[in-house]
């Protein structure tokens, strides 16, 4: 005789598919899950380990530190050296050489186009001869370790979409950062900070800058870059409030950790683990986060080498430094941003400001790198989101200044798997459209992903139904650059 029960189960096939669809996700979290939690309870995500668990293939670099020059530097005054364009300065640019390209609102009412030459002075520096403007003293010192590409080029014209293209791979917000990237395929290598790690140089104005260029994204939310700032508390609502000591705390993670559990046994949803994986992260960087933000201990040839800024908190020189600091504790993307160098006018006097604040840092990271011996395998990446115009934005005067310009630029690299004294590709004779070479912002991408040992076309996320990447369908590593 049967004793099987014959109730009717409310269990329906819609909640056998819901529940085994995220239990496969959660299966696709395991190689995630560390062996103990600061809560003493389930073990949650390892943020030793990404996705990947290693690398599609042995990599070059075990981490980046990108300085992005928000607002788009002038290539043609730092590193673009141009004599016809001198010598033709103040004509009206051919039309042969625009070629009914597209302009920006700011310049498409304009009745004449002059062509600008630099008023800056250029000179060829170490043994690779590289061309750069004297605006650049401290970087041209380190030329011979500098791998240049001066033919990249992009899609979008206006600042917003331009930031977002190079930090995301879409021109639309709502997708995962480089960083989130990297976090969510390679992890850390500290469990106490962050994998991905934002410094945004305070009080300076420009095109705004928005949380989201750092953001995760549709990836799990503990792959988002976690903004230091500086003064008394670096990362937001870290510290406990006035009462509040450690022991209770933790205490108090303990129990919502469990109340988080329940919730998970109920919904399955992958990103309550994501989260609780935060908790933890916070309480570890409690101590963590003080400590690598201490630069007292620095010796006083360090702040000499980054420039007297250096002692200035949140500034571009004390960030490149607090960069180094992380880089050493094993973060593996670092990512600084500088506003300012968005220049329609007045370039003659704003462009030196700019250079003066960011030129010896910028060179004092490399170098610092170097003595250290974790240049070989640290990426340094230089440069903004688009160009400016070779001809000048309303008037030629001496308060020019110089119009978006997509379709040619320069950035530079330095370190870890590219080549040291090196120029790639070029531009034409009025450094308007690229001549040889060409690199796309995808290609970028994918080249970096390749020097951290990712293969481009193989990390994807699926989301809504498709697979996406860093690359979308696009991309080529430029192997001419590696070393």
């Amino acid at each position: 005789m049967c004793h099987c029960d014959h109730q009717k189960s409310d269990y329906t096939r819609r909640d056998f598919l819901t529940k085994t669809s995220l239990g496969l996700g959660a299966l696709s979290l395991s190689s995630l899950l560390g062996p103990s939690s600061v809560f003493g309870g389930t073990p949650s995500i390892n943020p030793n380990s990404g996705i990947l668990g290693q690398p599609h293939f042995p990599a070059k670099a075990k981490r980046v530190i990108y300085l992005f020059q928000s607002g788009a530097p002038s290539h043609l005054d730092l590193f673009d050296y141009k004599p016809l364009l001198n010598k033709m300065n103040g004509q009206e640019i051919p039309d042969s050489v625009r070629k009914g390209q597209r302009l920006t609102g700011m310049t498409a009412g304009q009745a004449s186009f002059p062509l600008a030459g630099t008023i800056f002075d250029f000179k060829q520096h170490g043994d690779s001869g590289a061309l750069m403007s004297n605006l650049m003293p401290h970087t041209a010192k380190i030329a011979d370790e500098l791998c240049f590409v001066k033919s990249m080029y992009t899609e979008a014209i206006n600042h917003d979409p331009a930031i977002t293209f190079f930090q995301t791979g879409s021109q639309l917000p709502g997708r995962p950062s480089i960083g989130s990237w990297v976090s969510y395929g390679l992890g850390t290598d500290n469990e106490n900070l962050p994998s991905f790690v934002v410094l945004v140089t305070k009080n300076k104005t420009g095109q705004p800058l928005y949380a989201r260029l750092w953001g995760n994204g549709f990836l799990p939310s503990e792959h988002q870059g976690v903004q230091f700032r500086a003064g008394k508390n670096p990362v937001l609502y870290l510290s406990d409030p006035p009462g509040v000591n450690s022991m209770a705390r933790q205490q108090q993670l303990q129990d919502l950790e469990k109340l988080q559990m329940q919730s998970y046994d109920e919904f399955e949803d992958p990103e309550i683990k994501a989260r609780m994986a935060q908790y933890e992260m916070a309480f570890r960087m409690q101590t963590s986060v003080p400590e690598v933000m201490d630069t007292e201990s620095e010796p006083d040839y360090i702040y000499d080498l980054y420039g007297e800024d250096s002692r200035k908190p949140g500034t571009f020189a004390a960030n490149c430094l607090l960069a180094r600091r992380l880089a050493e504790k094993g973060v593996k993307f670092i990512q600084l941003y500088h506003q300012g160098w968005d220049q329609h006018n007045n370039l003659p006097n704003r462009l030196p400001r700019q250079c003066k604040e960011t030129d010896q840092a910028s060179a004092a990271l490399i170098t610092d790198l170097k003595q250290r011996g974790m240049l070989e395998d640290t990426l340094v990446i230089w440069g903004g989101e688009f160009g400016r115009t070779s001809y000048s934005q309303g008037q030629l005067d001496e308060t020019f200044g110089r119009d978006h310009h997509p379709n040619c630029f320069t950035i530079f690299m330095a370190g870890a798997g590219v080549k040291k004294g090196f120029t790639y590709g070029a531009t034409d004779d009025f450094g308007y459209n690229v001549a040889d070479n060409p690199v796309h912002v995808h290609d970028f991408q994918a080249t970096l992903m390749h020097l951290l040992g990712v293969d481009h076309e193989r990390l994807t996320y699926r989301f809504q139904g498709r697979r996406f990447r860093l690359t979308d369908v696009h991309g080529h590593v430029v192997n001419d650059i590696l070393s």
